[in-house]
């Protein structure tokens, strides 16, 4: 039995030694990173039994992700290959000042080609949770008609969907983007945007708002991310602004709202209560960017609970 479920596109990451632009970066470290991919090995490394699904490429790069994730413990029986297509592709671009950057090479990739007909019902069906992001959709028309036929095997079997927009404006137009996430809103248990999504889906940034009107379409539970500041978690009957966790020195926030989402569903599953299931999350997101990498900053339990002060570190 898993307690979760995802699927989408996980690429092979080429990731520069040092900051700075790709015009004069020689040197890369080949990583992997996917959203839901990173939310799956967050909630492997929290202690859960998860399962990932996708489409790779029959070549050497999806051959590398498929033992890296079996190897963070995910369950990857339902992935599938093809030899039509590759696997994704892209660089990231670290900046001390500023945000990092990125450079996909997608299009048309194997994960691209996912269709309904690739879903196992009984598979999704055993889980808790189903966990999807905005950026499938987003990937091609097959790919959106197979997360709609998920949530709709999750509703018929009593499976709870979690979201994370995950809003990546270079894959889609932005009224594209608004009429499929919106939709999307309506059918989700948990929602979980951040302040820019919110203010590019619903026209606000303000987070109490945001949330109003996400719970208005439908949702059962609402996590506005606020950064460094932690998050504003709502449910149709309280709202509750959450302190985030300060780090001395962000290396890669990339993964970090991935680790967030991670940090949630393991509060959920767990049994604690929205608030405390908040904390956690927002734990995991500010322990993910003290290393580069998305997923390589990714906590364990024992780490959480150390750097939350609920155990003594022993290091000698």
């Amino acid at each position: 039995m898993l307690d979760v479920v995802t699927l989408g596109e996980t690429m092979v990451m080429m990731n520069p030694v040092e900051a700075g632009s790709l015009k004069y970066i020689y040197d890369y470290k080949k990583q992997l990173g996917g959203a839901e991919s990173n939310f799956a090995i967050g909630l492997a490394r929290l202690g859960h039994q998860v399962g990932w699904f996708s489409k790779l490429g029959k070549d050497p790069h999806g051959e590398y992700i498929k033992s890296f994730i079996r190897g963070e413990g995910v369950d990857t029986s339902q992935v599938k290959f093809t030899s039509k297509a590759p696997t994704g592709l892209y660089f990231k671009e670290r900046r001390e000042l500023g945000e990092s950057n990125v450079y996909y090479y997608r299009h048309d990739s194997a994960a691209s080609r996912m269709k309904p007909e690739d879903l196992s019902e009984d598979y999704i069906a055993q889980a808790k949770y189903l966990h999807l992001t905005g950026i499938t959709p987003a990937l091609s028309d097959s790919c959106h008609k197979t997360i709609l036929e998920a949530i709709e095997i999750a509703n018929k079997n009593n499976v709870k969907v979690s979201l994370d927009p995950n809003l990546r404006l270079k894959l889609w137009s932005k009224e594209r983007m608004r009429e499929v996430m919106l939709d999307l809103f309506k059918q989700a248990d948990i929602v979980m945007p951040g302040i820019e999504e919110g203010e590019i889906l619903l026209g606000t940034d303000d987070p109490e708002e945001i949330a109003d009107q996400i719970l208005d379409l439908g949702a059962e539970i609402v996590i506005v991310k606020l950064g460094a500041e932690g998050a504003l978690v709502a449910n149709k009957e309280a709202k509750e602004e959450v302190a985030g966790y300060s780090v001395e020195r962000v290396v890669d926030s990339i993964g970090a709202g991935d680790g967030f989402a991670a940090g949630f569903i393991s509060g959920q599953l767990r049994g604690a209560n929205i608030v405390d299931s908040t904390k956690l999350a927002n734990a995991v997101g500010a322990f993910a960017t003290t290393v580069i990498g998305d997923v390589e900053g990714l906590p364990t339990k024992e780490e959480v609970e150390v750097f939350t002060g609920q155990k003594e570190a022993i290091t000698r």
